[in-house]
């Protein structure tokens, strides 16, 4: 195969990335390129379930972005961390499966992106799955028989976190058996992306079988500077890679899968975007797209931290005898505290009565944790949980815009937190579910007290502005490169197409029209496996290749 020519070339080796990489290769003919910033995955605490918090902070895996100051919360600048490493954020993320809700996908299709209704990307969902499960009898089983592996934990999970699914179900909320693909409210224990006590990344899933075929080429440690054109034609790529420059072309398409942050740099780096900010910038316009970069939406969440009276995690792996029998335990059967995420129960509820479907996520860690100044979680000795809440679906907008024309600096973040009254009113909802499910009697029997906010703030004005002190993203970003109806509320077509050029596509969570209700990381796979489709759909019939006739 060429060292510099391809039918598709792929930036980013993350959760869509290595789906496409491995669907559009499977002919043993077509010949892709797929190209990643970071490294290797191959890292003991990258496969560690419970390394999350190793990895959240680590620069040799991640982007380590930060926010712009932040006027909805009093103007801090939020950590951002995106993963920048073979499996991308799949790769360090907590490892919860969460498909969205059918509400979700049916929005997606009424704000343009036609073919993406629920009825039409659920069995998209199904064909990637295998659900490691448990019988009725406790007999392992599985169910289903795509590369994406979806276990059931529960029973290795913290007994802490069946207090909190009893609290749940007296505030009034069901609990499900499998919370992965629950389509209405419901509470249980979360199912994750992990095999056999070890994380299970897109990279395992997809990209693993794929590196084997001589059509397909990966390399890492590459930045990407630009995308190439002929007139409006997608031809390639300018990259950069230990100091050395080089191009790389396509015959097909270049197709951005570099996530929510940079695949709106790229484009605008490569001219297309608002061309107030390209000019301004130095940059030639190639396309106009004003949408490129906004739309930015996130969820937002507010942890309390309580001291508990039973153990909880930290009574393992706050204490160091303790963890080293844990350890030792992992390393012998693959099984207990470390085998497990630290995201072990939660789901979705309705937050207030009159609303038709679930509009706020819960979720209890059993462990108490806070955070260093460089992201780390710094782990409690004490026992004590945390319970989180966090919008659905949040109606603030925010944007990603380059700085300058140098591909090496960090873009702008701003992600206008809290800007709508929808969300400042979520706010205050989320706190108040968190201490109704604090006060119910499972809990409330083996909670000392609540450590943070302080025990003594209850009015709700102040835990509004302990809100806007301690809320942050949990990483998911989306929707800067989103579909639509056309180039005035979108960049991309129902195709994921680039709005104005050829040979150009965007795939990954940059697409969403808007946020979905849970973690992104399913229904970016799944976004992923269809665009592969599409891809190979377009080029048998030749549509992959339609001209611009014109300059806007």
């Amino acid at each position: 195969m060429s060292d510099a020519s391809y039918d598709y070339i792929v930036v980013g080796a993350g959760s869509a990335g290595c789906a496409l990489a491995e669907r559009l290769t499977r002919d043993g003919r077509t010949r892709v390129l797929l190209i990643e910033a970071g490294g290797s995955d191959r890292r003991f605490w990258i496969k560690v379930p419970i390394g999350y918090g190793v990895n959240f902070a680590n620069p040799r895996l991640n982007w380590s972005y930060h926010a712009e100051p932040d006027a909805g919360l009093n103007g801090r600048r939020v950590y951002w961390p995106r993963g920048r490493v073979i499996g991308g954020s799949s790769s360090i993320n907590a490892m919860t499966y969460m498909r969205g809700l059918p509400e979700d996908f049916d929005g997606w299709r009424d704000a343009g992106a036609t073919g993406w209704a629920w009825r039409d990307v659920r069995s998209a969902f199904e064909a990637m799955e295998r659900h490691l499960e448990r019988g009725s009898d406790g007999t392992p089983r599985v169910r289903g028989a795509g590369p994406v592996c979806v276990s059931d934990l529960e029973d290795q999970m913290n007994p802490f976190s069946a207090r909190f699914l009893a609290a749940a179900r007296a505030c009034g909320w069901a609990c499900c058996e499998d919370l992965s693909t629950t389509t209405g409210e419901a509470v249980g224990y979360y199912r994750s992306t992990v095999s056999r006590g070890m994380r299970w990344s897109a990279a395992d899933a997809f990209l693993a079988p794929a590196r084997r075929r001589p059509n397909l080429r990966v390399m890492t440690g590459v930045l990407v500077e630009r995308v190439t054109f002929d007139g409006k034609r997608a031809t390639g790529l300018r990259c950069r890679q230990g100091g050395e420059g080089f191009e790389v072309t396509a015959g097909r398409e270049v197709i951005l899968s570099a996530g929510a942050v940079n695949s709106p740099k790229l484009l605008q780096l490569s001219g297309i975007g608002d061309g107030g900010l390209l000019r301004g910038l130095g940059l030639d316009v190639r396309h106009h797209l004003p949408e490129v970069g906004r739309g930015l939406q996130d969820h937002l969440a507010i942890s309390h931290v309580f001291r508990a009276t039973t153990p909880t995690l930290n009574n393992i792996l706050g204490r160091r005898p303790a963890r080293l029998l844990a350890g030792a335990h992992y390393l012998l059967a693959r099984r207990g505290p470390l085998g497990v995420p630290v995201n072990q129960v939660g789901g979705y509820v309705r937050s207030k009565e009159g609303v038709s479907r679930p509009d706020m996520q819960i979720y209890c860690n059993p462990m108490s944790y806070g955070s260093g100044p460089d992201g780390r979680p710094v782990l409690d000795r004490e026992p004590g949980y945390l319970i989180s809440a966090q919008l659905c679906r949040p109606t603030s907008r925010g944007e990603i815009a380059i700085r300058s024309a140098d591909p090496s600096e960090a873009p702008l973040i701003r992600a206008n937190s809290l800007t709508t009254a929808h969300d400042r009113a979520g706010a205050r909802r989320a706190m108040a579910i968190i201490d109704r499910l604090a006060a119910a009697p499972a809990l409330a029997e083996v909670t000392e007290g609540r450590l943070v906010p302080a025990p003594d703030i209850a009015d709700p004005d102040t835990l509004m502005q302990d809100f806007r002190e301690r809320a942050s993203t949990v990483f998911h970003p989306t929707s800067t490169c989103r579909m639509g109806h056309g180039p005035d509320d979108s960049v991309l077509d129902a195709r994921l197409k680039v709005h104005g050029v050829a040979g150009l596509r965007v795939v990954d969570a940059s697409a969403f029209p808007a946020v979905t209700s849970g973690n992104t990381n399913a229904p970016t796979m799944m976004l992923a496996t269809r665009a592969a489709e599409m891809i190979l759909e377009d080029a048998a019939t030749g549509t992959h290749d339609r001209r611009i006739a014109h300059a806007p």
